[in-house]
């Protein structure tokens, strides 16, 4: 199975579960190609090749999944057993064997976090900036997020508890921004 083809699954399981659950809004599945794979996938242009992604509350796998297909190694956390079901099944029906689905909080996965120099967190739509640096406070490892157009504000925000480096690109596929945060300090 190519990409295009993961990619076309995908879009039809996303589809199919969203009739019992809500994975993503109800809205957007109409333009499930730009509104989310390809938001997810500029993160593509930004990430070293042999970043070993962990995506923090993945949800219905966005950026997760996608940058899996799209070959990097990726752990998606989550913890509604729903989502995580879904993501286990886009995980088999898709053959994402660089795929790990962690059933559970964030917070346990990262305090049980072996050492890796080429770990990199995502997320969208998971939580505010400062929240997230809660979470990862410690690991010292970039993140690399997809946040709205109210980011500038979060920073601040964050900046009042945390020192940190960051970039603002803005997105390709909407009026946010792929958010990179280094020398979390």
């Amino acid at each position: 199975m190519n990409n295009k083809e993961k990619f076309n699954r995908y879009a039809e399981l996303l589809r199919n579960w969203s009739v019992r659950m809500n994975l993503v809004a109800p809205s957007t599945l109409n333009d499930i190609e730009n509104r989310h794979f390809a938001d997810s996938a500029q993160l593509a242009d930004v990430l070293p090749k042999d970043a070993h992604v962990i995506d923090l509350g993945s949800g219905a796998g966005f950026p997760g999944v996608v940058l899996a297909i799209l070959g990097w190694q990726v752990v998606c956390i989550e913890s509604i057993g729903k989502k995580v079901t879904f993501l286990k099944e886009v995980k088999k029906e898709l053959k994402l064997n660089n795929l790990t689905v962690y059933h559970g909080r964030v917070e346990n996965f990262i305090s049980a976090l072996p050492q890796d120099d080429k770990i990199v967190f995502t997320a969208r739509a998971f939580a505010p900036l400062v929240k997230i640096l809660d979470y990862v406070s410690g690991t010292h490892y970039p993140l690399v997020l997809l946040k709205g157009r109210e980011i500038p504000a979060e920073i601040s925000i964050a900046q009042t508890k945390y020192k940190f480096d960051y970039d603002l690109i803005p997105s390709k596929t909407g009026d946010g921004f792929i958010t990179i945060i280094k020398n979390d300090r």
